[in-house]
């Protein structure tokens, strides 16, 4: 029994130790081990696979994903760095720029702004064009002009009360429609997803007058493009308490770990510890910092279960990856 319990370990969690991290690579393959079958099958993995959608707030949605390999979950990550497309700012055509800021710098600032925009709605830019079209082009307007303000207390250093327009935002970039884009388009709102990206200072009697064209590209071209700032997962963490600890020891493994993670009951006038929310760890591992309690712990992670963001375009696009590459193992003549 105590082999098996060794070996299922092995197979399924990622241990954490005082001074190290064991079972770190996938081992179960064909063959490995005795009493397993191993062997890939499609009617197995579709009953082991599900997605648990956990939270959706805004722009943000974390899912777990159960029963993939790290090399899938992986793929997924990549994908949504650099295969996603966006719709961002590649032309700025510079008419008045009177700022300390220089035309290349403002033109790269405004380049790095994420633009509100479904990019499933337009084409790529064929390589060569100088001028966009209503198909793959979406153009903004960035034109103003700093000012003194006649009204301000004479006693007055705040630039707020001094000047007029002299913080120039993502939100004072306008939609400028192409062709028949406000046809195509009856209801769009195409903008910068924040409107408080500053973008440069002025002072009276400087302005910024500039038209951007905004095209559709993906991450793997240019970072501006990427649908995201950090991608990353991270295995479900797995705590098990290996028998009851209680009282002042109670209180001190509740703060080795992150706020939710453990919670003390009071069981029969004693405190007693239990685990609550094992997912909301980081794994500091301060348990092991102590030595009454560091033998009374298990930490680890489920090997097949990842938690990371993600957006419902990588899926497709993966599944257009796995198609194609079918097609070409379909292609190939059998000797």
């Amino acid at each position: 029994m105590a082999a098996q319990r060794r070996t299922a370990e092995m197979r399924d969690r990622v241990v954490l130790g005082e001074f190290g991290v064991r079972n770190v690579h996938t081992t179960d393959f064909p063959g490995n081990y005795s009493g397993y079958d191993d062997a890939w099958d499609q009617r197995r993995f579709e009953e082991a696979f599900r997605v648990d959608v956990i939270r959706q707030e805004g722009d943000a949605l974390e899912f777990d994903m159960v029963g993939i390999d790290a090399a899938i979950a992986n793929a997924f990550r990549r994908i949504l760095l650099a295969e996603v497309p966006t719709m961002a700012v590649e032309k700025v055509f510079v008419y008045n720029n009177t700022s300390i800021v220089q035309d290349e710098i403002l033109a790269h600032r405004l380049g790095l702004i994420p633009i509100r925009a479904d990019p499933r709605l337009f084409e790529y830019r064929n390589q060569g064009d100088e001028e966009g079209t209503e198909i793959d082009t979406l153009q903004f307007q960035l034109k103003i002009k700093c000012s003194r303000n006649s009204q301000a207390a004479k006693e007055s250093s705040d630039p707020d009360e001094l000047y007029f327009n002299h913080k120039v935002y993502s939100k004072h970039m306008t939609w400028v429609p192409l062709g028949n884009q406000t046809d195509l388009f009856p209801d769009a709102d195409f903008r910068p997803v924040h409107d408080d990206i500053l973008i440069a200072l002025l002072r009276p009697g400087q302005e910024i007058d500039v038209l951007m064209h905004c095209v559709k590209g993906i991450g793997k071209d240019h970072a501006k493009f990427s649908p995201v700032a950090t991608a990353s997962y991270r295995l479900l963490p797995d705590i098990t308490l290996l028998q009851p600890i209680e009282d002042e020891e109670a209180e001190m493994l509740q703060k080795c770990f992150s706020p939710g993670v453990i919670e003390i009951q009071n069981i029969k006038g004693k405190k007693v510890a239990r685990v609550a929310n094992a997912r909301l760890d980081t794994f500091s591992r301060e348990v092991f910092r102590h030595e009454s309690l560091k033998n009374l712990v298990r930490l680890a992670r489920v090997r097949n279960h990842y938690i990371y963001v993600l957006v419902s375009e990588a899926i497709k696009i993966l599944m257009g990856k796995c198609q194609r590459f079918l097609n070409e193992l379909d292609s190939v003549p059998m000797e």
